[in-house]
């Protein structure tokens, strides 16, 4: 396992649609791939993460959210596809691949996933309130849609000059070469 640098706003593979997963093709790279998404996630205190998003054009995306219990629920979703999906929120949102920067994103409060888990069986995930967000930003970004993008255009106008000075400071950043100093934050 290792940690990856995560991609950050200007780099082309985040504004492209990745390619869907040919389990076969894959197979004997996926285990390697989710291990070290989860780990880079994790190290940066994400809450999900799009294969694209650390440089690979694969329709894979991770998610490890909270439950009730305060047990984690680590979720792999490969090929996913939004089937259905109700209501609506607005809430503050970020992203990975812009450090530090939030904003209020529109969004469905109620969805449903299908896609492929990391053996290959189909699975079907429902999700509310800040699991269906994460389900939404994660498919988004394997649509090669960021967050920005779904702002309204007065607001993404008025934020082009600070994304475009951000943009030079977030390319020094590099994850891999972070070290994770509490391991329990990984948890």
């Amino acid at each position: 396992m290792a940690i990856r640098r995560i991609c950050k706003y200007g780099e082309s593979v985040l504004e492209k649609k990745t390619r869907k997963v040919e389990m076969r093709e894959f197979k004997k790279d996926l285990p390697g791939i989710i291990a070290d998404m989860f780990e880079t996630m994790d190290a940066v205190g994400g809450l999900g993460l799009a294969a694209n998003q650390i440089g690979l054009d694969l329709c894979v995306t991770v998610i490890k959210i909270k439950k009730e219990n305060e047990e984690y629920l680590r979720i792999v979703l490969i090929n996913p596809e939004l089937v259905e999906k109700s209501g609506l929120m607005s809430e503050e949102e970020g992203c990975l691949s812009f450090p530090g920067l939030f904003a209020k994103v529109k969004r469905y409060s109620k969805v449903k996933v299908r896609a492929f888990n990391e053996k290959g069986l189909p699975i079907e995930v429902n999700g509310e309130g800040l699991f269906a967000k994460a389900l939404q930003h994660e498919l988004d970004h394997l649509d090669g849609v960021l967050f920005v993008d779904r702002l309204p255009f007065i607001t993404r106008m008025k934020l082009k000059p600070v994304l475009m000075k951000l943009k030079r400071q977030w390319r020094k950043i590099d994850e891999s070469k972070m070290r994770i100093v509490n391991s329990e934050t990984a948890k």
